[in-house]
């Protein structure tokens, strides 16, 4: 695979895992009814999140993970790539405890089908945690176009400071000429 092509393949997965979490954690993934007589049945419903409290914020720390993956670079690129994997395999481990844990009770379907969902979606973290890890030094780092570039130092004597008002009259009608009086 191109070093692009991984980079784009890690951040996806990571992005689309985190998220995948995030939803499939805040499902229903138990229902409880009791049966009182003459009254309306008490139904009482629990969320993987509500079990696993903690699952939240890794997935909140994977998707902060994939920003910080395309503002890094070299070594910082890569342990950030082996915590990625160690948060996927967290929320892997986290969602099988809550579901282990939880009776399923009335929920049907969304009693498996949510905690596999939130599995699937530690899987993908994990995944791009990897690929990050094994590939992270080989991508391209974001542009430094942008960043301030250290000027040269001017000494005090050297620096041409406006010492009266007329000074600053010049600079005023260097700017009317169309010169740029910052630019020596």
């Amino acid at each position: 695979m191109t070093s692009r092509r991984t980079h784009l393949l890690s951040v996806v997965a990571c992005l689309a895992g985190a998220g995948l979490t995030l939803y499939a954690v805040t499902r229903v993934w138990s229902v409880q009814v009791e049966h009182r007589t003459g009254l309306s049945d008490l139904r009482t419903e629990q969320t993987g999140a509500e079990s696993q409290p903690w699952l939240i914020g890794l997935a909140l720390v994977a998707l902060a993970g994939t920003g910080a993956l395309l503002a890094t670079r070299g070594r910082v690129r890569r342990g950030l790539g082996v915590l990625l994997t160690l948060i996927g395999a967290g929320i892997v481990a986290g969602a099988a405890l809550a579901r282990l844990g939880l009776d399923a009770g009335d929920a049907g379907a969304s009693a498996a089908i949510w905690p596999f969902l939130c599995v699937l979606g530690g899987a993908a973290v994990a995944v791009g945690g990897v690929l990050a890890a094994r590939h992270g030094h080989l991508w391209s780092a974001m542009s430094s176009r942008y960043e301030r570039s250290t000027a040269p130092q001017v000494s005090p004597e050297k620096a041409q400071v406006p010492e009266s008002p007329a000074d600053t009259r010049a600079l005023w009608d260097a700017l009317d000429r169309g010169d740029d009086p910052t630019v020596r």
